[in-house]
C-alpha cells in the first residue's frame, strides 16, 4: 500500500475529462492504490453561536447515491432523508464536533480543521486517502488532496456535507430549547436579521462566538438566558 501522498502521481490539475462523474476522484486516488478513500466537509463556519461540526464519509468503491450533493443545494427534508441513506450505505461516518470555546480560543479556521481531524479520526475504518473540500488540507499524516467546491464534484465529499450539516442542525435545535428567543430551530446561529434583534435585546448567550462581528459589538454586560421568550 502507497504510505506517503508523495509517492501518489499527483492528480491532473486539469479538471478530470467526465466531470459529470461524481466518483472520478475517488476513482483517480483507487487508481493510485488507495482503497478506502474518505470524504470531508464541515458545517457551521459562518453562524454566529454553536460549534463547528464536519464530517468524514468512506462510501464503498462503485457505489452512487442518486440525491446526494451539496448540503447547501439541498432542502433540510432531503438532508434529512439523505443522512438516513448515508449511514446505511457507508463503510463508515465519523463526525467531529468543535465548541464555540475552541472557535473563540484559536480561530474558525483551526477550529474547523479540527473539526475535520476529529472526524477522521472517529472513522471505524481507517482511511488510506482523504478528499477534502476547500483549500486547506487536514493536519493528520494520512495522503490527501483539496478540492475547491469538493461538496459538489465528489460524491464522498457531497455525503460528508450532508451528514455534518444535519448533525450540526441537530444541536441547534436542542439548543433552541434552551434559548428559544433567539429562534436557534429556524436560523441554526447564522446570523439573521431577526437573531442579530434579539442579540440587541437580550445580549449574547453562553453559547454565543464571542469573537464574531455581530456578537462581540453587542453590550457585554448582557447575557442571554433560557427563561427568555
Amino acid at each position: 500500500m502507497i504510505s506517503s501522498a508523495q509517492s501518489l502521481p499527483l492528480f491532473p490539475k486539469q479538471k478530470p475529462s467526465n466531470g459529470a462523474d461524481p466518483l472520478c476522484h475517488e476513482t483517480m486516488a483507487r487508481k493510485a492504490g488507495y482503497s478506502l478513500v474518505a470524504g470531508v466537509d464541515e458545517a457551521g463556519r459562518g453562524p454566529l453561536a454553536g460549534p463547528v461540526v464536519a464530517a468524514a464519509v468512506i462510501i464503498p468503491e462503485g457505489k452512487i447515491l442518486s440525491g446526494i450533493k451539496d448540503s447547501k443545494q439541498m432542502t433540510e427534508k432531503a438532508r434529512d432523508k439523505a443522512f438516513f441513506v448515508i449511514n446505511d450505505a457507508a463503510i463508515a461516518v465519523g463526525i467531529g464536533v468543535v465548541s464555540h470555546q475552541f472557535i473563540d480560543e484559536f480561530n474558525i479556521l483551526r477550529a474547523s480543521l479540527e473539526a475535520m481531524k476529529r472526524a477522521v479520526l472517529f472513522l471505524d475504518a481507517s482511511p488510506e486517502y482523504l478528499l477534502i473540500d476547500g483549500i486547506h488540507t487536514i493536519p493528520l499524516p494520512t495522503p490527501q488532496k483539496c478540492l475547491k467546491k469538493g461538496d459538489q464534484i465528489s460524491l464522498s465529499i457531497g455525503a460528508a456535507s450532508v451528514m455534518a450539516k444535519v448533525y450540526r442542525d441537530r444541536i441547534m435545535r436542542s439548543y433552541d430549547e434552551l434559548f428559544p428567543v433567539y429562534r436557534f430551530s429556524k436560523n441554526k446561529g447564522y446570523g439573521t436579521s431577526e437573531h442579530l434583534e434579539a442579540l440587541r435585546q437580550h445580549g449574547p448567550t453562553p453559547i454565543h462566538r464571542r469573537t464574531f462581528r455581530g456578537v462581540c459589538s453587542v453590550d457585554k454586560g448582557k447575557t442571554g438566558t433560557g427563561t427568555m421568550g
